[in-house]
């Protein structure tokens, strides 16, 4: 039997692996030699202790034999090539696909090592990129761990709902109204953290609870996985620690998501974050409206680079924080963490107002007399809250 598996071997170009086997069954042999005696003195059977060394030996050459089974078609080669396992298959017909796709060398080869390993029913559907310079075993251990092709795409803080449903739709995620629909699907059966039940005043429903961040979708995850895992990764954000702080200040989850994505909209250097939520609460605790820019922006759906009005400010909207006191009905975009934090922990100061210093910075007032002195330094007097 080792002799015709050496001339299999040989037939496949890997005589090195051959040697390797030999070399390794002479070390074998010397082993036996030192093994004997002592087998005889502590009185086993010569017929068992060569069963044994045996035995060994041919499992070595085995391994041998499957190593050189898994070595790559092409060794070398940086070629890839898209390989999709269709759901239902078997590993025989994936094995046959991968030979004639040209990955791997013989179908029965990686059969074969499904089966040494009772793979065979582990083997994941989806599709894989896969190279002809890869090994067998590779390829078994990435389709078997379900190393499937995925699509990165990174949720900026500070996008509203419709940046993130286009986004989506642009990276080939989402079809066109899908993401709203398993949204729907999902707060139907109340699956939404922090989602009010009450919604009709909303503008967007689902503002805010999609949390900003790096993902990984496979190609097919669809949009009820997508929706599900956004929604959920705000969730773990609010730790028991910050959900406890948020119980401290009286406010809700989604309270603290509404306020965050003001700071959010307001905050562009990171130090001042803390500051603009110190204003927002001072505000909060006598009554004060917030004067809030962003707020309107969102409701006219005014971007940044547009300058606002006196008579923007003027929308009937329970949005606009420069009519309605307190916080609007919910955000106005997906916070990041940092806005989050800056939200539950506000810095401690006595500032009700802050002005644009038009270079990403803000100047803080503690009186309106000092605020107006500042917006006509900085925005020739108008703007400011």
């Amino acid at each position: 039997m080792a002799r015709l598996f050496g001339d299999w071997l040989d037939r496949r170009g890997l005589v090195p692996v051959r040697r390797a086997a030999v070399r390794s069954a002479g070390a074998l042999g010397r082993a036996w030699g030192r093994v004997r005696p002592l087998a005889r003195r502590l009185g086993a059977s010569a017929w068992l202790t060569r069963m044994a060394v045996g035995a060994a030996g041919f499992f070595l050459f085995l391994a041998a034999g499957l190593v050189a089974a898994g070595a790559p078609v092409n060794p070398g080669s940086g070629d890839r090539t898209v390989f999709t396992v269709q759901p239902g298959q078997g590993a025989g017909e994936i094995a046959a696909g991968l030979e004639r796709s040209g990955l791997i060398r013989d179908r029965f080869e990686f059969r074969a090592l499904c089966v040494l390993f009772g793979w065979e029913d582990d083997l994941r559907t989806g599709r894989y990129e896969l190279s002809p310079g890869y090994s067998s075993w590779r390829i078994l251990r990435k389709i078997r761990r379900g190393e499937v092709i995925t699509v990165s795409v990174t949720i900026p803080e500070g996008y509203t709902f419709e940046q993130i449903e286009r986004l989506l739709e642009e990276r080939g995620l989402t079809g066109p109204g899908a993401l709203r629909q398993a949204l729907d699907d999902l707060a139907s059966r109340g699956d939404i953290p922090f989602l009010p039940l009450d919604r009709s005043g909303f503008i967007e429903p689902y503002e805010g609870l999609l949390f900003p961040d790096t993902y990984h979708f496979e190609e097919s995850a669809g949009a009820e996985v997508i929706a599900r895992t956004l929604t959920r990764r705000t969730k773990e954000v609010f730790s028991p620690e910050l959900l406890e702080r948020a119980a401290e200040l009286g406010l809700e989850p989604f309270e603290v998501l509404t306020l965050a994505s003001i700071i959010e909209k307001e905050a562009m250097v990171e130090e001042e974050r803390a500051i603009i939520s110190s204003v927002y609460h001072n505000r909060l605790r006598i009554g004060m409206k917030l004067d809030a820019c962003p707020t309107v922006r969102y409701v006219l759906k005014k971007p940044p680079s547009q300058p606002l009005l006196y008579t923007d400010l003027e929308v009937v909207s329970p949005y606009n924080t420069y009519r309605n006191a307190g916080l609007p009905p919910g955000p106005i975009c997906s916070p990041g963490r940092a806005s989050i934090l800056a939200a539950l922990y506000p810095a401690d100061t006595d500032y009700f107002y802050f002005v644009s210093k038009n270079d990403g910075t803000h100047y803080f007032s503690r009186t309106v007399e000092e605020h107006n002195r500042a917006v006509a330094r900085y925005q020739g007097g108008s703007g400011g809250h």
